[in-house]
């Protein structure tokens, strides 16, 4: 009896999550220029031709295992906020929690170090305007629950999405990152807890 095939598009997705999942162990471990596509299509058991077909170059690989890595914090930070009791104590909790994601190894070199030096400004990156949009949202509600102070959202936003990249890329590139990480928070937090309106209760 012969085995049943697998469809087209199931092969495809594999063959993708292969390529990711190789790429992602040589470029947190190697970084980006020094991680061979030849290395990690070996280790994927395929060939470079597969590698060009589904991402078309080392560059587009490395695209797609940012967005996973991007997508997989997305997760991770939205179940923070989920779990504060407040609005504002999980607006907090998930933007700090972004800044000390820069002490995670993974995080820092692909993401911090690695994906402005290959794809460029990451406030241009696709997943930059989701961000601002999710943070706007927020600012919009506590500033309707009479929290924040009357400032326009989005350019809060846009401020405070900046300064969180800012602290997270001073940590994951500093000479000592735990202790540049105590540092940004404290400071980032300050920031954060300046939009509140004096006197009222945040908890």
């Amino acid at each position: 009896m012969k085995a049943a095939h697998k469809p087209r598009s199931e092969m495809i997705a594999e063959t993708r999550a292969k390529l990711i999942a190789a790429a992602r162990r040589a470029f947190a471990t190697m970084g980006y220029a020094n991680a061979s596509m030849d290395d990690f299509t070996a280790e994927a058991g395929l060939t470079r031709g597969a590698l060009y077909h589904h991402f078309g170059d080392k560059k587009g690989l490395f695209e797609a295992v940012l967005a996973q890595i991007d997508q997989e914090m997305c997760v991770r930070l939205n179940e923070i906020s989920a779990r504060a009791k407040t609005r504002w104590q999980g607006f907090l909790d998930e933007n700090i929690a972004y800044v000390e994601m820069a002490l995670e190894p993974e995080i820092q070199r692909i993401v911090l170090r690695d994906g402005p030096a290959v794809l460029g400004d990451p406030a241009q990156w696709p997943n930059a305007n989701a961000c601002i949009s999710a943070i706007t949202a927020n600012l919009v509600a506590l500033k309707a629950e009479g929290l924040v102070r009357d400032i326009d959202p989005e350019a809060m936003a846009r401020l405070i999405s900046g300064a969180s990249l800012y602290a997270a890329q001073w940590i994951a590139n500093s000479d000592d990152p735990g202790a540049t990480s105590i540092k940004a928070v404290k400071a980032f937090r300050a920031l954060m807890e300046g939009l509140l309106i004096p006197g009222k209760p945040a908890n």
